[in-house]
């Protein structure tokens, strides 16, 4: 048995055997030639074509993975066009005389040599586009076709990496997951991988040897097993099992609408992380990301992430989504989540010190970069904003001045955006009596039940001397979820839940009878959240009414 680790880019298990796919290098000998005008025609028509197949692979790919993760290969035919690239293609030809598939060649290995040595992870991923264009000119020169992968058999594909249109090209009906050396995250092979729900690991530095042999791909933990145990083989054909059982629900209840049966809906949005948890959230279905929470930005680097990077991120997110609401929670560091290089200092009471919004109003400049690459990222798709530990209305009005002059800036730099939702998070007992009067500030609430609940029954929720007290269903906490619900609807504001009660079910009935617009729990509760909204019936009279006034 062996084991390779790797990174996972899409989680699930598949077992089954392995493929090596070893790509065509298209070999390209350098020539001499006379007639340069020729070989610059050649060129021409062969971008031509080139383009011909990206529209038709752009036309594949919306129908099976939405328009905006298509974009990859409008992204290819533009740069077929980039005038940098065809000049140097065309100035080797000319100054040097030779054929037209070396100075191609040539050309894409010093534009994705470029590419690769920027220090902005985005461009880098750059690279692996040239290389793709340029390896889809020399094919159509030396008149090869795509071939593809050939199997009567399902199969675990084993490659050094794949380009968009190899990975769009598999059939997938055949393929099991996919293992690669090269790739990252967030690139568009990635991406597409996630959006065809294929068992997928990255960063494998695999040996060519397990070509052909049975193999385990574990999605979950990021791991390739060659000729696995059978002990190990049996614990993930049960851990599989558990997977099909997850996928039938999906099957049932994905496209299913969040309605029960006597006629109430609530919307279901799922929490994140980070861009690689977009995965989930499209696979489970979930209306949108009712909680984004950008923290995990700063809590990954060793330096404060730039507006460029923040951007990049925000516009991954947002394009994944396709138009889906994305509701990004500004920075929230202090308390538990402790970042070296802002200097924070050491507090007696870190929950209830320097954190959240004020660290953000305190530091302005920390606040703008993110407001102003959530801006920018906003013509992407449908972002709204929410801000964190909110306890008065002057705090709401600071933050509103703010955003005004980034929307000003951006204006007067000719940068676009998009009018984005305001909204603010209920999470101190201070937020929930002045609810009636923020309502007239926001677009929505987002009660946070997590710190709402440790705020108002005064209990540590990391003191695990106190679980035993910690009661999310206290009738206070219930109380002053009812009341926000109520004061934010006579405000015009839409009301959810971002914080673990939302994934309660036994809290579901209660939550849609007060009027709750939205829920948004972890990726893979969302479904069944829905499953128990499905099968509620307020009419119907065994509903416990008699809890309900009791309580409120």
């Amino acid at each position: 048995m062996q084991k390779y680790n790797g990174k996972s880019v899409f989680g699930g298990i598949a077992i089954g055997k392995t493929l090596i796919f070893r790509k065509n290098e298209n070999q390209v000998r350098r020539k001499h030639i006379t007639n340069t005008e020729a070989e610059i025609l050649r060129v021409d028509e062969a971008r031509e074509k080139a383009k011909e197949e990206l529209q038709e692979l752009y036309e594949k790919a919306v129908i099976e993975v939405g328009e905006q993760n298509a974009m990859i290969f409008e992204v290819h035919q533009m740069m077929l066009d980039d005038q940098d690239y065809v000049d140097s293609v065309i100035h080797m030809i000319k100054t040097e005389e030779i054929n037209a598939e070396f100075a191609v060649a040539s050309a894409g290995d010093n534009f994705a040599e470029m590419f690769a040595s920027m220090d902005d992870e985005y461009m880098k991923e750059r690279a692996a586009d040239v290389k793709d264009i340029s390896n889809r000119l020399i094919k159509i020169l030396q008149g090869n076709s795509d071939s593809g992968i050939q199997s009567e058999v399902p199969y675990i594909l084993v490659a050094d990496d794949l380009a968009p249109s190899e990975t769009l090209q598999l059939d997938k009906s055949k393929v099991l997951a996919f293992v690669t050396r090269k790739g990252s995250t967030n690139s568009h092979t990635a991406i597409l991988a996630r959006m065809m729900n294929i068992p997928a690991l990255i960063g494998v530095n695999y040996d060519e040897s397990c070509d052909g042999k049975d193999a385990i791909v574990d999605g979950y933990e990021g791991a390739l097993v060659i000729e696995p145990t059978i002990e190990i083989l049996d614990s993930m054909k049960e851990k599989q099992q558990e997977d099909h059982y997850k996928k039938k629900l999906q099957l049932e209840l994905k496209g299913k609408d969040n309605v029960t049966l006597d006629g109430k809906r609530i919307d279901i949005y799922a929490n994140i992380g980070s861009v690689s948890d977009v995965a989930a959230v499209l696979q489970n279905d979930a209306g949108g990301i009712g909680l984004f929470r950008s923290e995990f930005l700063y809590l990954e680097k060793h330096t404060f992430p730039t507006e460029e990077e923040q951007f990049q991120t925000y516009k991954a997110v947002l394009e994944n989504m396709a138009g889906k609401k994305v509701i990004i929670r500004t920075l929230d560091i202090g308390a538990d989540k402790q970042v070296d290089y802002f200097g924070l200092e050491k507090e007696e009471n870190p929950a209830m010190g320097y954190r959240a919004i004020r660290i953000c109003l305190n530091q302005p400049d920390i606040f703008r970069t993110q407001l102003r690459a959530i801006y920018r990222a906003s013509v992407y798709g449908t972002v709204a904003i929410m801000y964190p530990m909110i306890i008065s209305v002057d705090e709401v009005k600071q933050i509103k001045e703010i955003v005004q002059s980034i929307k000003d800036e951006l204006t007067s730099q000719g940068i676009p955006f998009h009018d984005v939702e305001q909204g603010v998070m209920i999470e101190t007992p201070a937020a929930v009596m002045i609810s009636d009067l923020l309502a007239e500030e926001v677009d929505f609430f987002s009660i946070g039940t997590n710190d709402l609940t440790q705020y108002t029954l005064a209990i540590d929720r990391q003191n695990p001397k106190l679980d035993p007290i910690y009661n999310a269903h206290h009738p206070a906490v219930l109380r002053m979820i009812r009341m926000v619900v109520e004061n934010g609807h006579k405000g015009g504001c839409w009301v959810g839940i971002c914080g673990e009660l939302g994934a309660d079910t036994t809290l579901i009935e209660e939550f849609i009878n007060m009027g709750l617009d939205e829920v948004s729990v972890s990726p893979n509760l969302v479904l069944s959240v829905r499953d128990k909204v499905r099968n509620t019936n307020l009419s119907d009279p065994t509903f416990h009414s008699k809890k309900s006034r009791e309580v409120y």
